[in-house]
């Protein structure tokens, strides 16, 4: 009877810290996302995305040189991540690109956030503007968010001068999300 209480007891607690662990497929933190870490080697990234395909720029393989880019898709086609590769002699991963809404941060900001989101969760470090965009960096963190210039009221859509957060509206909506990793 004792030993039938413990082996109870102890599935319970194996059950309860179980279900206690956080899910960490699609989580965005600053040294990773989801399974993918800024060690991982690109020869590594068939191993670290087993359950999904990963598809390598095919000019580079068709050339003999190895890949630059990859292309992380899930087995049911949706594109799930752009991963670019670093120069060095053993590469790694540089760069992100969120493809998939289900990615968030640890502060909770994903492809669905808002320029409102992105302030009440994180400093703003600086504000870069393009042509076509405008690139935020928070303080202390390797994410990026690129909001599309369509998002802005009309006087600065076509504007290259700086712009202020001020300038944004609440609602402009992340075109891109994006880690650095450098």
């Amino acid at each position: 009877m004792k030993k039938t209480s413990i082996a109870i007891a102890l599935i319970f607690a194996t059950v309860f810290i179980h279900s206690c662990q956080k899910d960490t497929t699609f989580l965005i933190t600053e040294t990773s996302v989801g399974p993918l870490t800024q060690d991982t080697k690109a020869t590594e990234l068939e191993a670290t995305f087993a359950k999904d395909s990963v598809v390598g720029d095919q000019v580079q393989i068709d050339l003999g040189a190895s890949p630059k880019k990859f292309e992380v898709f899930e087995k049911g086609g949706k594109h799930l991540l752009t991963l670019t590769v670093n120069t060095d002699s053993v590469p790694t991963i540089e760069n992100v690109r969120i493809m998939d809404p289900r990615y968030v941060s640890e502060k909770g900001i994903g492809l669905k956030s808002t320029f409102k989101d992105i302030q009440s969760k994180y400093d703003i470090k600086k504000i870069v503007t393009t042509l076509k965009s405008i690139v935020i960096f928070p303080k202390g963190s390797n994410l990026y968010f690129t909001i599309d210039k369509e998002e802005l009221p009309e006087n600065l859509r076509f504007s290259t001068s700086d712009i202020e957060a001020v300038q944004i509206p609440d609602d402009a909506k992340i075109k891109y999300l994006m880690v650095g990793w450098e």
